[in-house]
């Protein structure tokens, strides 16, 4: 097993090689030292992966559109967080608080940036946390803005033996959808509070959520009401800077 994905992973670093896109069988078989029937093995179950694709025409190969894919997603991701970040320092010294980048993953979210408050008192989470999507503002707001299909499946298995929390979840999801942010209250940590709004993609989809971490004690209604202000206008400028247009 560990000599044919080394053999595989071989036959991808020749591929993506400077010396041309296309490859014959013989080729790759000579400059492997490879034979041929392995590496016809080799290359079939590449290309059902589509890490690897084959000109019907000339029978020969080169990498298939799965890397294009994930290099996007990727570039995506680096994107998002630089254009995220540059928000954030603005944001982190507006409010004097703490402020988080959240991005879903699965039945989960990963806080993937982080701005600590330019005071001593602060809320700190590590980057890298990974949180389940129906706990804290963040992840509820990330969760709210999914197709209907992945709400229902991620709130069915987060929340599988109970109806009654999960239509509670239901009507929070609804509530943040209509005044396009969220806040939670010691949902995570006794004594700390959180307000969050959604980022989105240039097809609109959403890719994350942007937060404060805040003392729940310093809060008062009115600053509460400035919090959700500002994280609204800062996540339309990330969502702008990603390419979300209007």
């Amino acid at each position: 097993m560990v000599q044919s994905i080394d053999r595989a992973l071989n036959i991808i670093k020749l591929i993506a090689s400077d010396k041309g896109e296309w490859w014959s069988i013989s080729e790759i078989a000579d400059s492997l030292c490879l034979p041929v029937s392995t590496v016809h093995r080799l290359l079939n179950t590449l290309i059902q992966h589509r890490l690897v694709q084959q000109n019907q025409h000339t029978k020969q190969y080169k990498l298939g559109s799965l890397w294009m894919e994930i290099g996007l997603r990727e570039l995506e991701k680096a994107d998002y967080r630089t254009k995220a970040r540059e928000v954030m320092e603005v944001l982190a010294l507006q409010v004097e608080e703490s402020i988080y980048f959240n991005i879903p993953d699965g039945k989960e979210a990963i806080i993937i940036e982080r701005v600590d408050s330019p005071t001593n008192v602060r809320i700190i989470d590590k980057i890298g946390l990974r949180i389940p999507l129906h706990i804290g503002a963040p992840n509820k707001t990330i969760l709210a803005y999914m197709p209907e299909e992945t709400i229902e499946a991620n709130v069915k298995e987060l929340l599988p033996s109970s109806k009654e929390k999960q239509k509670e979840l239901y009507g929070h999801l609804a509530l943040i959808k209509e005044q396009g942010y969220a806040t939670s209250f010691s949902e995570r940590t006794e004594g700390t509070l959180s307000v969050a709004a959604p980022v989105f993609n240039f097809n609109h989809d959403i890719v994350g959520a942007i937060s404060i971490g805040v003392v729940q004690y310093r809060v008062s209604e009115e600053r509460l009401s400035y919090l959700i202000h500002c994280i609204k206008k800062a996540a339309d400028e990330i969502s702008t800077a990603i390419g979300r247009t209007t």
